[in-house]
């Protein structure tokens, strides 16, 4: 039986800060499965913030500097939590058991731009500086050769979807976008990002000097405004077929425009309309995706649909009002997770798709990013 002890780091674009989650894996006939060991997010303070806030602004000796800064800093927070007691036991076995370190850590590091239509994409942290730092080997640099074979390079999640919660109907994760993995008609993952979610609902909720709107009590207060969610919903983005994906870019060129001339109304209001359209656009496409489903196996084309269950995680699935929502827009009764699940399956996923790396396995799939093939990404420094 394979057995692997990980770190996986995060860094999302609505920069709540760093994820780490160490992790045990385990791969028996095919199966695979895990143990949360320790979990801890790490605030930015204000400096990093206000860094990797402007970072698409930057020089490029000014961006040049920050990956390696940001590098370092990665480094010093893994090594710190590498050192940390263990919170949990692999497969039940002792602590003991675990070897005093992690294997490695796989980092997704922080995007700052992402056009794959112009072949580029660029998440910032050195490799390098990490290893350095942390005394671990790093995997990191996951998403460039899926664009260089000219795919979309995300989402990146779906393959862990499969390996791990293949069970569920539909996985969606809100971060600050959102996106979702399923199978289609065919039983291949298919995924692709559907809105931006955090990003939009934690830039507004800040003008109640709040860093997010917590279980989406300004948003339920609020009150629809109808022309802002006809504008949304217009969006061309959503006219695409997948592959598709969204970066920063897009949120600040198409989606922020549409709202910035309605921002004489209440704060309230606009957190409701955005989470009404968030809502409405995960909705239609699990609504499609149920369409197209195979039938069950009796025959019966309505029992895929019945059976349909969504596992909801990141950030946005602790916003009761915004789940209240896309169940309601969706039809589909979501599953309950564990709140650990909920805040770090992203990480979870790096850390496999690390393991995956380590045994040259692929773990970027064509069917999600449109790629000329299947490919194993991720750069490997050792030290």
């Amino acid at each position: 039986m394979k057995r692997y002890d990980v770190i996986g780091v995060m860094s999302g674009t609505s920069l709540d800060g760093l994820d780490l989650l160490r992790v045990a894996f385990t791969c028996e006939n095919g199966q695979w499965r895990y143990v949360f060991l320790r979990a801890e997010t790490l605030p930015y303070p204000e400096v990093w913030r206000s860094r990797l806030a402007g970072a698409v602004n930057m020089s490029g000796l000014q961006l040049a500097q920050l990956h390696v800064d940001y590098g370092h800093f990665v480094g010093k927070a893994l090594r710190r939590f590498a050192a940390m007691p263990l919170a949990g036991t692999a497969s039940g076995a002792g602590s003991q058991s675990l070897p005093a370190a992690p294997d490695f850590a796989a980092v997704h590091g922080h995007t700052v731009f992402h056009q794959p239509e112009n072949g580029l994409t660029l998440q910032i942290g050195d490799g390098a500086a990490m290893a350095a730092e942390s005394g671990l080997t790093i995997v990191n640099n996951f998403r460039t050769t899926d664009v260089a074979l000219g795919g979309q390079g995300a989402p990146l999640v779906p393959i862990g979807d499969e390996l791990l919660f293949g069970n569920y109907t539909f996985c969606l994760n809100l971060g600050g976008i959102a996106n979702i993995s399923y199978r289609d008609a065919k039983g291949a993952r298919e995924a692709f990002d559907i809105s931006v979610c955090n990003m939009a609902l934690n830039y507004y909720a800040s003008r109640a000097g709040l860093s997010y709107d917590e279980d989406g009590r300004l948003a339920r207060k609020g009150t629809l405004v109808p022309s802002l969610l006809e504008e949304l919903e217009a969006l061309p983005y959503y006219a695409q077929k997948p592959p598709k994906s969204l970066g920063f870019e897009n949120f600040k060129d198409e989606f922020l425009p549409i709202v910035k001339p309605y921002e004489n109304s209440s704060t309230e209001d606009i957190l409701h309309t955005l989470v009404e359209h968030i809502a409405r656009r995960i909705g239609q496409v699990c609504r499609e995706a149920r369409d197209f489903r195979p039938a069950a196996p009796d025959g019966g084309g309505s029992a895929a649909c019945v059976d349909a269950s969504m596992l909801m995680t990141g950030g946005g699935a602790l916003n009761t009002y915004l789940a209240e929502r896309i169940a309601a827009w969706s039809g589909l009764t979501l599953a309950p997770v564990d709140k650990t699940l909920i805040a770090y399956k992203e990480a979870l996923i790096f850390a496999l798709l690390g393991v995956l790396r380590m045994e040259g396995r692929p773990n970027c799939l064509k069917s999600v990013t449109g790629a000329r093939h299947d490919n194993i990404g991720g750069a490997i420094y050792l030290i």
